[in-house]
């Protein structure tokens, strides 16, 4: 299919997000292919985020911005854990028109200027691609390094485009804590390709997870692991890691106990047929494409971080 013929329509859930929000609206200003549609769902901000993006709706034609409908949360809930992302974002996909491809974008992802007419183009090389976007980086101590690009086959779900028959095929964005992982999965299950192109970097304003306070993320992330269904060594091994963030050490132990205290609780987890056996077969091959990669010298993570953090010099 031509580039010409393709529609692509934009989904952004918004929350207070105003502190970053100009970079952002900016950077979707100034694409070489501009979305058809840009549909930005605002989630009862208060921080002057609609009045910011009524203001962008009258330069932006392509620019539409409606609110989220209440959705029920319990008192004091941590609106992420409780999958207000999915939610608000299937709801701005059902106002959308007719499309080739959907994408989300978070309220604090400032774009590269040739973002979505490079992702069109890889899409176009390969049709097995049915989930792909960019990598981000983060500031770290005043500089942007690259944050989360170790394994390539999964995409942010704050930057990424699905095509219509790859949505079609799993079944749509479910409205779970996880949903970004259990797609891909899915995904994977349906014969279709998914990646993060290294060479296409975006910047993220606001540290990943730290929304809600950075702990908090932390435990949330471990909340998510269980509910996609990653077995307890796995997370173990991954806490090391984690617990390198900052909170240096309590951070792991967060992630650690919200997995724990999910499985506590028989927390429900993602179930469907083929999907568990396939995550954790695809987890065998990581750990031991790791093995090898590690027996080489080598490693996906340096790889990755190398070629980002070249992009910015």
């Amino acid at each position: 299919m031509s580039e010409m013929a393709a529609w692509v329509v934009i989904i952004s859930p918004m929350r207070n997000e105003a502190k970053h929000l100009e970079r952002v609206i900016d950077a979707m200003a100034a694409q070489t292919r501009p979305p058809e549609e840009w549909i930005v769902v605002d989630d009862a901000s208060t921080d002057g985020t609609r009045e910011i993006l009524d203001r962008a709706a009258g330069r932006l034609p392509f620019l539409r911005v409606v609110s989220a409908p209440t959705f029920p949360m319990p008192d004091r809930a941590d609106r992420l854990s409780h999958a207000a992302a999915p939610r608000v974002f299937n709801h701005g996909l059902a106002l959308a028109s007719p499309f080739t491809y959907v994408g989300k974008l978070d309220g604090d992802i400032e774009l590269p200027p040739d973002y979505f007419e490079r992702l069109l183009a890889n899409f176009r090389y390969d049709p097995q691609l049915g989930i792909a976007g960019g990598v981000v980086v983060e500031q770290d101590d005043g500089q942007w390094r690259v944050h989360g690009a170790s394994h390539l086959a999964h995409v942010r779900g704050a930057l990424r485009l699905y095509s219509r028959e790859c949505l079609e095929a799993v079944g749509g964005v479910r409205e779970v804590l996880g949903w970004d992982g259990i797609d891909i999965v899915l995904a994977h299950m349906h014969g279709y390709r998914t990646q993060s192109f290294r060479d296409m970097v975006a910047r993220h304003h606001r540290p990943t997870g730290t929304a809600q306070g950075r702990l908090k993320g932390h435990v949330r992330w471990g909340r998510c692991q269980y509910i996609q269904g990653y077995p307890a060594y796995w997370v173990l091994a991954r806490a090391v890691k984690v617990s390198a963030a900052p909170p240096r050490g309590l951070s792991g132990l967060a992630y650690i106990g919200g997995y724990g205290r999910a499985a506590l609780k028989r927390v429900p987890r993602f179930e469907e047929e083929g999907y568990r056996a396939h995550l954790r077969g695809e987890l065998r091959g990581r750990v031991k494409a790791k093995l090898r990669s590690r027996t080489a010298g080598g490693g996906d993570a340096a790889v990755a971080a190398d070629g980002v953090n070249g992009l910015l010099t």
